[in-house]
């Protein structure tokens, strides 16, 4: 998708593999080995933007500290429709980091939220709890020990992984203002200029907008 629409070149599967096999990276790692339909998990997309944020955080540890390290986290959001991410890193972890976060998410995305889903941790307790219901927003737990039902978030975290922070191997960053300048350009490539396999080869953005001019797509 990403060969298509950039530099408007197309490659069967196959010969991606050979390409692959060639320079002997044509395996794929367990996580990603072939599954049976049946035991696949079932992607889901809710129709309207604002439906339901999965909200989760991720901790970080920055690159080149030395003596005592400094802990990072990274606040995430995500719209279950358009796949839309608002990403905040923060020094701390708890619930008034996590309701800073939301009022600055919900500043930030152009449409209405109608629920937040978040896990079990002790950064999402009762005062995170009413200060979004006061928001007129619902706000759900998933069920214990079943992350899963954050999937949207958790693999975009996964994506953070294997894309962002790649491109930040060999670089310095242990100041929580440049990291957060670094996470900011990340998302603006996340939500505008890179396509996703779940929305048909589309960005984020894209999918809003065609939202935005057919609700029922």
């Amino acid at each position: 998708m990403y060969l298509q629409r950039y530099h408007e070149v197309t490659l069967s599967p196959s010969g991606i593999w050979r390409i692959l096999n060639k320079v002997g990276m044509s395996k794929f790692p367990a996580s990603q080995h072939y599954k049976r339909k049946e035991t696949r998990w079932k992607r889901y997309e809710k129709q309207r933007p604002g439906h339901q944020l999965q909200v989760e955080v991720k901790f970080i540890e920055p690159l080149g500290q030395t003596g005592t390290k400094r802990r990072f986290y990274q606040d995430t959001a995500i719209d279950g429709c358009t796949q839309l991410r608002v990403l905040r890193a923060y020094l701390k972890h708890n619930q008034q980091t996590a309701i800073q976060f939301i009022d600055h998410v919900l500043s930030n995305l152009p449409f209405k939220v109608d629920r937040v889903q978040t896990d079990n941790g002790k950064e999402f307790g009762q005062v995170f709890h009413w200060h979004v219901s006061d928001k007129g927003i619902e706000h759900v737990y998933i069920r214990p020990a079943t992350l899963r039902l954050n999937g949207k978030v958790e693999r975009s975290h996964r994506i953070d992984t294997e894309e962002f922070c790649r491109l930040l191997e060999g670089q310095i960053i242990d100041d929580a203002n440049l990291f957060t300048d670094k996470l900011q350009e990340w998302e603006d490539y996340y939500n505008f200029d890179r396509p996703h396999g779940a929305l048909g080869g589309t960005t984020s953005y894209e999918r809003l907008k065609q939202k935005t001019i057919d609700p029922l797509s």
